[in-house]
């Protein structure tokens, strides 16, 4: 069923019982579905200490995604999104980039180089979901959102090892997590959703542990500035 996923997304971000209160009620089961989608691809490529499971879960995507456009759907989370007009192709184009960046970057750059491609084909697919074209800049913003969301999967194994040799033996999530910050996009996201997604990850960053959910009562602020302008 899809609400299954759908709580397994909630559970690792439940500021969203605030923000999704700026998102036009008929929207919010197709937001929660394709935010639940990019969170299994995420799993996929950097949970676990074995790769290998993961890399046969995206093999397997990359043959839904491709069907999903000749109408074909195996996944309960299809059964929403499948038949919406998005290029669901080029995000399976994309998932080997995503496998890819499971191996530990030498610096920053190639971290958000890593996943570009995958930030590409989400922002084609949000601007063909919620009709609100990518914004300048915006595949960078959600390569940053990525980059902070990998701290709940793989920890410091994500930590590039430029990051590595400047914390010696301490740990190097805060000097990762210090990094992200500098580096953050200015750029503002094309849908709303995106731009409250994003917000809650930079928001994140700012706390001693960048995975623990923010208090309601600071997300309320901070999703009604990202809200603010959008059309969703």
């Amino acid at each position: 069923m899809p609400a299954d996923f759908i709580d397994k997304w909630r559970a690792r971000w439940p500021e969203w019982i605030v923000a999704e209160v700026f998102v036009q009620a008929p929207m919010r089961e197709p937001v929660l579905v394709w935010a639940a989608l990019q969170q299994e691809l995420t799993d996929a490529a950097w949970g676990g200490s074995d790769p290998r499971p993961g890399e046969a879960k995206l093999a397997w995507w990359q043959e839904e995604l491709a069907g999903w456009r000749r109408g074909a759907r195996r996944h309960p989370l299809g059964s929403i999104l499948q038949r919406q007009a998005a290029p669901w192709t080029m995000l399976a184009a994309a998932l080997p980039s995503l496998a890819a960046s499971r191996e530990r970057p030498s610096n920053a750059d190639e971290a958000f180089a890593a996943l570009l491609p995958l930030a590409e084909a989400l922002a084609a697919i949000d601007a063909a979901l919620f009709d609100a074209p990518a914004s300048d800049g915006e595949a960078g913003l959600i390569a940053a959102s990525l980059l902070q969301s990998r701290f709940a999967q793989a920890g410091a194994e994500g930590a590039p090892l430029a990051v590595l040799a400047r914390a010696g033996d301490s740990d190097p999530r805060p000097i990762w997590a210090a990094e992200l910050r500098q580096r953050w996009p200015r750029h503002r996201a094309g849908s709303r959703p995106r731009r409250l997604w994003s917000a809650l990850a930079r928001a994140r960053l700012d706390l001693a542990d960048p995975v623990r959910p923010l208090p309601l009562w600071r997300t309320l602020p901070i999703a009604w500035r990202a809200a603010r302008g959008g059309r969703l």
